[in-house]
Formats: structure tokens, C-alpha cells, sequence
């Protein structure tokens, strides 16, 4: 028997119409948080602990949630989701629906970016690409006896050296230098973080900027939702 197969026979007990019902309000409650109502996500997560849904799968969907649909323009967002997911282990039912609540009317209020989600996406397709993956030898461990001899290590400039604790050097596979992941959008925070992160793609030369590979993520396009 697989976890999904448990998913199931709970839900078909929990629910009037069966595992449909439970996948169907799962999906309204994330997609009301997703979309900033706030009284439309309490409502879907009344009725699903009302039911009998596990208040552990609400929270867990709360704290993907945090880093998937908000993650970076709200980074308090996952403090947040995190905080109600342990409240539910300390505290439990009734008295947790309060910490979830409290939770949902946070992440729903809160602005929203899935640019980190994007950034993954862009990431995970440059890894299973065909491009070599060799760390960079400066990278590599030099903390062993004959280190130095092979090359590992050597090279490596300590960023808290240097007075702006930031010194340009290349973090990544040569073939995959210039791949940008992470694009922060205009949303809450990210827009303060936009121009830190322009700043250093640039004082690092070329080799910093450009495309990611393969354009947007399967997972989405690169505007937020």
C-alpha cells in the first residue's frame, strides 16, 4: 500500500463525494491563497478540518506554499507557514485552527512571486542537461594534506577578505557561467532585492549575465502569478 493509496481511503471516508471532493478543495484552498482572498482561503480550511482533513496536510500546504507562490517577495511568508506547521504538532485540534488561520490570512495578504519556483525549474533543466558538471578546482576541498599539490582549492578568493565582503569569481561550471536563474520580479521585497542582485551580476563581468538555458522553467513562465 502507497502513501496515496492511504491519501485515498481517508479522503473517501472524510468526504460526501469521495477522493474527488478532497483533491477539489485542496486545490480551491490553494488556489485562494494563491490568488490574495483571504475569507476564500479560511472558508476552504474550515470546511476541509471540519470534515476530518488532517490538520498536518493543511499545514504542509501552507509552508509549500510559502516558498512556491510567495517565496522572496515575502520571505517572513515561510516563518510564518513554518511557525503554524509546528503549532499544529505542539498544539493540536481545535485550538491549532487558530495558528492555521492565522497563517492563511498571512500568506494570502502577502504579495506574491513564484520567481524562486521559476529559478528551480531553470536550475534542475541546466543539471540534467549535457553540459559538463565538474566543480571548479578553486572550489573544490583543499583542506587535506596534498590538496594544494593536485590544484584544489588553489586560487579561491575569501570573500569576507575584501572590504565590501564581495569579490568576483566564477561559483559555477565554465559551460554554465552566464545562466541566469533567479530574476527577482517588482513584487514586495523583491523589489528591493532587484537592484542588489542587477549590481552583482554585473560588477561580475560577462560571464554573470544572459539567459538561462532553455528559457523559462517547465514549471511556469517567468512572470509571477
Amino acid at each position: 500500500m502507497t502513501v496515496d493509496d492511504v491519501v485515498r481511503a481517508r479522503a473517501g471516508r472524510l468526504y460526501h463525494q469521495g477522493v474527488d471532493e478532497h483533491y477539489d478543495q485542496v486545490s480551491a484552498f490553494i488556489k485562494s491563497v494563491r490568488g490574495s482572498d483571504p475569507d476564500a482561503g479560511l472558508y476552504w480550511m474550515a470546511r476541509m478540518l471540519d470534515a476530518g482533513e488532517d490538520a498536518r496536510f493543511v499545514a504542509r500546504r501552507l509552508v509549500i506554499l510559502a516558498s512556491e507562490d510567495i517565496g522572496m517577495a515575502d520571505p517572513q511568508a515561510l516563518v510564518v507557514a513554518d511557525a503554524a506547521a509546528r503549532a499544529v504538532e505542539m498544539v493540536g485540534l481545535p485550538e491549532a485552527a487558530l495558528n492555521l488561520a492565522h497563517a492563511v490570512v498571512y500568506l494570502a495578504c502577502a504579495p506574491k512571486s513564484n520567481r524562486v519556483t521559476v529559478a528551480l525549474g531553470r536550475a534542475r533543466d541546466d543539471v540534467r542537461g549535457d553540459a559538463p558538471a565538474e566543480v571548479p578546482p578553486h572550489l573544490r576541498d583543499g583542506h587535506y594534506r596534498a590538496a594544494e599539490r593536485i590544484g584544489h582549492g588553489v586560487g579561491y578568493r575569501y570573500p569576507h577578505d575584501a572590504p565590501e565582503g564581495w569579490v568576483p569569481q566564477r561559483y559555477r561550471p565554465e559551460p554554465l557561467e552566464g545562466h541566469v536563474y533567479y530574476e527577482p520580479s517588482d513584487h514586495g521585497a523583491e523589489r528591493d532585492l532587484a537592484p542588489r542582485v542587477r549590481r552583482l551580476r554585473e560588477s561580475a563581468g560577462p560571464a554573470s549575465g544572459g539567459p538561462a538555458s532553455g528559457g523559462p522553467a517547465s514549471g511556469g513562465a517567468a512572470t509571477p502569478v
